[in-house]
């Protein structure tokens, strides 16, 4: 890693258990703390993470403002369960409908920003087992106590099962062998990033509404060259929070998961005009074992994009920002 890098890695990365919730609220100083779940098909879980955060980050100290739930189309009882648990919940489908509804979590997230009131917001998928607030204190620590810092990545160990052992780092298999190779190679800056694509980050509002968001499984790491172009370095900061424990996904499921990773990689590059083309949607082929041959399986893999809200005219009414 450069020098350069080695320097902000040492500076920028901080330690979740290091930061106290009580101390952190007598520093909002009137800004408001949002945090957002974006939501599919998540009753399992849904219910214990919004009342975990309540009950120790709203109603034991006063830290979060508000905690909100975004269903995404959900089928099962994820509104039910975390509106239950002591959360506001919309559903995606009926935020801004005038705009239409894509699928993907980076739709959620961003309509989101049009429900939630805070100054910073904070993000945290809804699947995760043996939740603990301590995520949302972590990462809210260097945004409360940094004013320099705008955005917070989260850091963590993945386990993966495998159905014989777990391996306690065995996530993050997209990252690994897709994400991470193509940002040390066109995004230098961001190779001091632990975990590009993780579900976990918070920032603050003013940065969110300025920044377009990648309607798929793309969003996190558009999102992360978006905030480098945006603020630098410098304004970026990461924090351990330890261990993340959450449903993996099958092979199947990560190639296209890491399709639309490559797809929202080009479009920046594209952008940069390092690139001549950046396709929205690409064919990607699998197959799958049938007795003795295999069978082929095709479907079509396709990013959307959505412009920074600041541009949205709906917003700046709702958010008292029209001229």
């Amino acid at each position: 890693m450069r020098e350069d890098l080695r320097r902000w890695f040492a500076s920028g990365s901080y330690q979740g258990s290091r930061y106290a919730a009580e101390q952190l609220a007598a520093q909002k100083d009137g800004q408001k703390v949002s945090v957002v779940l974006p939501a599919k098909n998540e009753a399992a879980t849904v219910g214990q993470i919004v009342s975990a955060l309540r009950t120790r980050l709203v109603d034991a100290v006063p830290l979060l403002d508000e905690i909100i739930v975004i269903d995404s189309n959900s089928t099962d009882a994820t509104s039910a369960v975390a509106a239950a648990a002591g959360a506001k919940v919309a559903r995606q489908e009926h935020i801004l409908p005038k705009l239409g509804n894509v699928p993907g979590k980076g739709e959620a997230l961003w309509k989101s920003l049009t429900v939630a009131t805070g100054d910073i917001v904070v993000f945290i998928d809804a699947d995760l087992h043996e939740f603990d607030p301590q995520f949302a204190v972590g990462m809210l620590g260097p945004l409360l106590s940094e004013p320099r810092v705008h955005f917070v990545k989260s850091c963590y160990d993945r386990p993966l099962n495998n159905g014989v052992t777990v391996m306690p780092a065995g996530g993050g298999r997209v990252t690994e062998l897709v994400a991470r190779p193509l940002l040390n190679l066109f995004w230098p800056e961001l190779a001091g990033i632990v975990q590009p694509l993780a579900g976990e980050y918070a920032a603050r509002r003013s940065l969110l509404e300025r920044i377009p968001f990648v309607s798929g499984y793309g969003v996190e790491i558009g999102m992360l060259i978006d905030v480098l172009e945006a603020v630098g370095l410098e304004g970026m900061a990461q924090v351990d929070l330890g261990v993340r424990c959450h449903r993996n996904a099958t092979d199947a499921d990560l190639s296209k998961m890491a399709m639309q990773v490559q797809l929202t990689v080009q479009s920046r590059l594209f952008r940069s005009g390092l690139v001549a083309a950046a396709p929205a949607s690409a064919p990607l082929t699998q197959f799958l074992r049938e007795g003795d041959r295999f069978i082929e399986e095709t479907c079509e893999i396709e990013i959307s994009e959505r412009p920074p809200m600041i541009e949205i005219p709906d917003y700046l009414l709702t958010a008292g920002k029209a001229s």
